[in-house]
């Protein structure tokens, strides 16, 4: 069995994984979610959120315990992963990004937003900028299409109304990946098949150039620890397996 430490996404908190996280467990596995610097019930004010500290937090979070962990990131996450990976490789047995962005070394999450793949993705073209040092938001009805799109209703309006403001240093830094931009734990990426979030063309372009391991497919919305929580926990699980052989 494993330990799963789970990164949520922009906006969200580790609250996002309560429906994901019993069925690991009953599968056997440890798991830890908590929240990034300045999301869910984290304090940490808007000028000291930044990529370098979600890097931080994470390598924090891994080395609580001896165990090499699978490190799982959604959305945003997997930026702050990737540049976790690359600070603290040796606590980590795999990475697993679900529907996350998968940056090379030297880009941002903005960057890839930029790309053709990410054309009409929903947070770029909904999320409200505002403040010094800036900030965004997401319309309650933009953040139910962009994110829960698969859910029922009464799943997504608790989910919208636990969002937070995303202070947006994080996505314009780019990682710094050093000598292990082509090295580290192996990468695999759950592909999202109904994400208006991060788009599927773009996800499944991530995947092509620089996952090293698996590639699954969900026929799900952006949040599947909330739509197909199920379905996510049997691939966590293969993919797990898969890390220990």
């Amino acid at each position: 069995m494993s330990r799963f430490v789970l990164v949520h996404g922009a906006f969200h908190g580790a609250w996002c994984w309560e429906l994901l996280t019993p069925m690991l467990e009953a599968a056997g596995h440890t798991v830890v979610a908590f929240d990034l610097p300045g999301a869910g019930d984290d304090t940490t004010p808007t000028r000291d959120v930044t990529l370098d500290a979600y890097a931080e937090r994470i390598c924090e979070v891994l080395g609580e315990e001896d165990e090499p962990a699978v490190l799982v990131a959604h959305s945003m996450g997997g930026v702050a992963v990737t540049q976790a990976a690359a600070r603290c490789p040796e606590r980590i047995a795999a990475v697993v990004y679900v529907a996350a962005f998968l940056p090379a070394d030297g880009q941002s999450l903005s960057d890839l937003t930029q790309l053709p793949e990410s054309a009409g993705d929903m947070v770029q073209a909904n999320m409200v900028v505002e403040g010094d040092p800036p900030v965004g938001t997401m319309p309650p009805a933009a953040a139910r299409e962009a994110f829960y799109g698969s859910c029922d209703d009464d799943t997504a309006k608790l989910s919208v109304d636990r969002l937070r403001p995303q202070p947006l240093a994080p996505f314009v830094t780019p990682v710094s990946l050093g000598d292990r931009a082509e090295n580290g734990p192996v990468k695999s990426y759950v592909v999202t098949l109904r994400d208006p979030s991060v788009r599927t063309a773009l996800q499944q372009r991530m995947a092509r150039e620089r996952a090293t391991g698996e590639v699954a497919e969900l026929d799900t919305d952006h949040s599947p620890f909330l739509s197909a929580p199920a379905a996510l926990s049997e691939l966590l699980d293969r993919f797990a397996a898969a890390s220990h052989r």
